[in-house]
């Protein structure tokens, strides 16, 4: 019985530790020896209760552990304010950027930092994004299992915005597989005429896509080809950041 209460003692430590602890802070916060720990620490990883960062070493809850729970408790912490990165971002850029998470099979906008210019685009904290049609949601489903996303799908009303909307399951499959491919999704007047997105992963230290980090601006903003890759490169670097915190490490995804 000792080894199954000092399991969930560890699982209960990283719980309060969403940046992750070193085998020798776990040791030490539970009194262990380093080689206990380790032990624990190994079964634990195999069964996905909690996973280890490549670069920082540092362990995290994993995915079974999160399975436990449920809805707003699941929420990966961190994600729920406004992460530095997504302020630098939005000071950078000048232009609205803003985190979305997948809940209950929706797209949702948790935090945000609002342009800094007299025109800007209405995006709230709690707003639905249509998972179809805005890139902040569609990079949320694009590493989904094809059958996952057709469930998903059906229950949604794909409603064709703009004549640049993919409206149906396979428009929006094809659009996923070049989000995949390329590691970020584009969206121009596909939900809103004349505005224009750019949308990146942020993964957990699983490889889990839980996040999407967005910029959207008014297309006339972003026009040039150098705007484009500025905003894509903020996103990008963002997103990376948050992963990053998350215990996430770039090597993972290759």
């Amino acid at each position: 019985m000792q080894v199954v209460i000092r399991s969930l003692s560890v699982l209960t430590l990283l719980a309060h530790h969403p940046e992750g602890l070193t085998l020798k802070d776990i040791a030490e916060a539970q009194s262990l020896a380093p080689a206990t720990a380790h032990r624990i620490l190994a079964v634990l990883d195999e069964q996905s209760f909690v996973t280890r960062s490549a670069s920082s070493r540092r362990y995290f809850l994993g995915p079974a552990a999160r399975e436990l729970s449920s809805g707003e408790s699941r929420r990966l912490p961190g994600l729920t304010t406004t992460h530095p990165a997504v302020t630098a971002a939005g000071r950078k850029t000048g232009e609205t950027v803003f985190v979305c998470e997948l809940v209950d099979a929706q797209a949702v906008c948790i935090s945000l930092v609002e342009s800094r210019h007299p025109l800007r685009l209405f995006v709230r904290v709690g707003q639905p994004m249509p998972l179809h049609a805005a890139a902040s949601a569609r990079v949320l489903i694009a590493w989904h299992a094809e059958d996952d996303v057709r469930r998903i799908l059906s229950d949604a009303e794909l409603t064709a915005y703009t004549p640049e909307t993919p409206s149906t399951v396979n428009q929006v499959l094809e659009h996923l597989a070049l989000i995949r491919e390329r590691g970020y999704d584009v969206c121009h007047s596909e939900l809103d005429r004349n505005v224009w997105a750019v949308s990146a992963p942020v993964r957990s230290s699983a490889d889990e896509v839980v996040a999407s980090v967005t910029l959207a601006a008014p297309a006339q903003r972003v026009d040039a080809a150098d705007d484009q890759t500025a905003a894509i490169n903020a996103v990008q670097e963002a997103a990376a950041a948050i992963s990053s915190d998350l215990g996430w490490a770039a090597e993972q995804s290759r």
